[in-house]
């Protein structure tokens, strides 16, 4: 039952407490057996029932739980009988098979030991017939086959034949073997241990036997022994046994847990054996304590030693005297061995004592003066930049670009501009110097030094410095332009237009116009065409109109009226070649004197390109600005000059869908060779 089914058990136990109280004492006298067999005879996998867990608390708390047991020995008892009476009135033990509490296992073991019982009393068979069943359930089916009660069992030890009772009684064949002789009742070991009636020694445990138990020791008996059947620990001998290491020179001796080696030849008197058998002096002076007799020194000799007269032996710095009486102190200072050096020398008793120079420390191991490394004693406050240890002394020194100063510590910059280091221009900075160039120079890559010619021409901006083309001088360049028609910019890059109609310098004569173009000029002559005449009106494009003509036709002359063209105009532009040409270029602008409107009867103005645009370099769009129709002529191509081209352009006034008229327009176009 385990601990808190005692617990509970407690309530049910009031009624027996009394019973328990008159019969305690006659249950005690035999509890101590019953719980040794419980014990032993109980089964590992029943350690969580109540018997194993009562003789627990009867372990721990024998003297608080004693009603406990009392009690439960009784409910035992109470469970034990009910069982049999249930085998004897009822004869099966169905009804206690659900049950799963310690009472109900009780009285099942008991019912069905009882049933064993009465099934050898029906075959006639003998009461003692040997069964392989557990001595307590033996007691029950021995007395139900007597037809009795049988005596006070454990509960615990009838729990742990259960897995050996449930199958046995199902399968029994009748007849049942002959039963065994009966040799006397049988006896359960008692376990010694557990009941603490043994006698083994500190340091052992103890083990049960059959009838008896024996002690063992818990701790080993260590390297060197081993332990007999008498629980003694015993010497190993290693020399006896072979399990020593000793060499073939050595020989074993065994010791106390452990053995020694020894050498095999043995050293004569006067000599003491090392571990590898050499034989070794003894000092006798040493170990032996006054050898010689008084007023005698002890001088030791191999294997042994000798005893001499005492004589006055001086030690180190002193002498004898004259008369070799005494020992007197020798003045290292006057000897001729200058035993300082050139130090000053101080003598003291037995020794003497040297006075050294600057930059020296007397060494008192060597009795000399050594030389003390300044520089190493007293890093970074001697010398500014770099320390140089000598002789007694150190010297200072500077990194380069500096000069010792006067102090001979400090560190004054030098101005290496002074010997003109440079090829060009010179920085003095601290602690060196710095080279650069005058404009249109730089400082070589190889020494830093010389300054060499920059090439702007070369530069990767070049083609930008001049218009035309620029030429490199030495620290500089200059820019040129065309021979013929440009001159150079004030600025001195650019190129720009001369203007020859201007300055007279063209060779067109009184008959032609001068047109100056970009880079040179024109001279241009036209004439109207047959049935019309020039217009004194003024110019309505962007640029200039050189000539325009109006229709004039004779009033008989049918063709003439019948011609839809109404004017022809000329009209002359020009262009450089456009370096970086990316969108389309307004060049030319048509403009008309007739309001954008889209009422009905107001014709429509349409622009078209006739003549001159074999390349496509051209396009014309329409749009309206501020109110009015404009043609716009546009580059839509890069042309590359030079380049002379005559775009024919018409402005067709349409009324439902037919041309009424058109006016011509003629645009010379000349394109410079240069983007200037």
């Amino acid at each position: 039952m385990s601990l808190w089914r005692i617990a509970s058990a407690r309530c049910q136990c009031n009624s027996l407490l009394n019973a328990c109280e008159v019969g305690a004492m006659i249950r005690l006298n035999v509890l101590d057996t019953r719980l040794n067999v419980c014990f032993s005879r109980a089964s590992i996998q029943n350690l969580h029932t109540c018997p194993r867990a009562l003789l627990v608390m009867v372990l721990l708390f024998p003297g608080r739980i004693a009603q406990e047991q009392c009690c439960m020995a009784a409910l035992e008892d109470t469970s034990c009988t009910q069982g049999i009476n249930m085998a004897k009135d009822e004869g099966d033990c169905k009804s206690l098979l659900s049950g799963s509490s310690c009472e109900t296992k009780t009285a099942r073991m008991c019912c069905e030991c009882c049933l064993l019982g009465r099934a050898l009393q029906d075959q006639k068979l003998s009461c003692h017939l040997g069964l392989p069943v557990s001595h307590q359930c033996g007691q029950v089916s021995h007395a139900c086959c007597l037809d009795g009660f049988p005596m006070l069992l454990c509960g615990s030890a009838l729990m742990s034949n259960v897995p050996h009772l449930f199958p046995l009684i199902p399968s029994l064949h009748w007849p049942l073997p002959q039963p065994r002789p009966h040799t006397g009742p049988s006896h359960s070991d008692i376990n010694e241990c557990l009941l603490g009636s043994y006698n083994c020694r500190a340091g052992e445990r103890c083990i049960n036997t059959v009838g008896s138990y024996r002690c063992q020791r818990v701790v080993s008996c260590g390297t060197g022994y081993e332990l007999t059947e008498s629980n003694i620990c015993k010497d190993v001998d290693e020399c006896e046994t072979g399990t020593h290491n000793c060499g073939p020179e050595l020989e074993c001796q065994n010791t106390q847990g452990s053995f020694r080696c020894r050498p095999r030849v043995r050293c004569g008197s006067g000599f003491i054996q090392d571990a590898l058998g050499s034989c070794i002096d003894i000092n006798e002076c040493l170990s032996q304590t006054a050898p010689c007799p008084s007023g005698q020194l002890c001088i030791n000799t191999v294997g042994s030693y000798t005893c001499q007269r005492n004589t006055v032996n001086c030690g180190r710095g002193y002498h004898l005297n004259e008369d070799g009486t005494r020992c007197v102190d020798v003045d290292e200072c006057q000897g001729p061995d200058a035993a300082c050096g050139g130090h000053g020398c101080i003598n003291q008793l037995g020794s003497y004592r040297c006075e050294c120079r600057a930059g020296y420390a007397f060494n008192s191991i060597s009795r000399s003066c050594d030389d003390i490394n300044e520089c190493r004693h007293y890093p970074g406050r001697l010398c500014a930049h770099k320390c140089e240890n000598t002789v007694g002394s150190f010297q200072c020194s500077c990194t380069p670009g500096f000069k010792l100063a006067s102090d001979g510590r400090n560190c004054d910059d030098v101005n290496e501009c002074e010997s003109s280091p440079c090829s060009q221009e010179c920085a003095n900075v601290y602690g060196s110097y710095q080279c650069y160039c005058r404009r249109g120079y730089q400082l070589s890559d190889v020494d830093g030094v010389v300054c060499e010619d920059i090439d702007e021409c070369a530069l990767p901006t070049g083609g930008h410095i001049c218009s035309y083309r620029c030429h490199n001088t030495p620290g500089s360049f200059h820019c040129t332009c065309p021979e013929l028609g440009y001159s150079l910019a004030p600025n001195g890059r650019n190129c720009q237009d001369i203007d020859e109609c201007v300055t007279g310098t063209h060779s067109c004569s009184v008959t032609e116009s001068c047109f100056n173009i970009q880079g040179g000029f024109r001279c241009l002559s036209f004439e109207c065409p047959t049935n019309y005449r020039r217009s004194g009106e003024a110019p309505r494009v962007e640029r200039s109109d050189i000539i325009r003509c109006v229709k004039s036709c004779q009033p008989n002359d049918i063709s003439c009226i019948l011609d839809p063209v109404h004017s022809v105009s000329h009209t002359v532009i020009s262009m450089a070649t456009f370096r970086d040409f990316s969108k389309p270029e307004e060049i030319v602008f048509l403009r008309t004197m007739q309001p954008a409107s889209f009422s009905m009867g107001v014709p429509d103005i349409v622009f078209d390109i006739l003549e001159g645009n074999e390349h496509n370099y051209f396009d014309i769009i329409k749009r309206y600005e501020h109110g009015m129709t404009v043609g716009v002529v546009r580059q839509v191509k890069p042309i590359i000059g030079p380049l002379h081209v005559v775009l024919k352009l018409a402005m067709n006034y349409v009324t439902s869908g037919v041309v009424s008229h058109r006016n011509i327009v003629n645009v010379h176009v000349f394109v410079s060779e240069f983007w200037f």
